[in-house]
């Protein structure tokens, strides 16, 4: 029961920072040397790791529809949101719409992992969304 509680007020914290309207662009300078690097490794390797044939597939729950897209670039800015950094990175459709991805990466042992990626961002347009357990 408090593991469960402990998840939900880490998820609300998450959300809430999230749905603020905090720009995830934004960096936190006290974010430095391995753990930045680290951080920026864990977002690589999973958008590595979920490309395939030159395509990253994230799904679209606003418009419950799966993007198919290709990296741009990963930005230089991390945050951290409670137990989670946040950074983000641009993407490319087929079409030529841009898509801006937040990155959600916790720390595991002395690494860190990237666990989700959320659409901040389409064709420029912020986008509101919200995590759920």
């Amino acid at each position: 029961m408090i593991q469960r509680v402990k998840y939900l007020l880490v998820n609300s914290m998450v959300a809430a920072a999230l749905v603020g309207g905090t720009a995830f662009a934004a960096n936190d300078p006290s974010i430095k040397g391995d753990i930045r690097s680290n951080i920026q490794s864990a977002m690589s390797e999973m958008i590595e790791h979920n490309t395939v044939n030159s395509v990253y597939h994230v799904y679209d729950p606003i418009e419950g529809q799966l993007h198919q897209l290709t990296l741009v670039k990963l930005h230089d800015g991390i945050v951290k949101k409670g137990d989670y950094y946040v950074s983000c990175a641009d993407f490319k459709s087929a079409k030529g719409e841009m898509f801006d991805l937040d990155f959600l990466v916790v720390q595991k042992g002395d690494g860190f992992v990237a666990t989700q990626a959320v659409i901040h961002k389409a064709d420029g347009k912020k986008r509101k969304y919200h995590l759920e357990d």
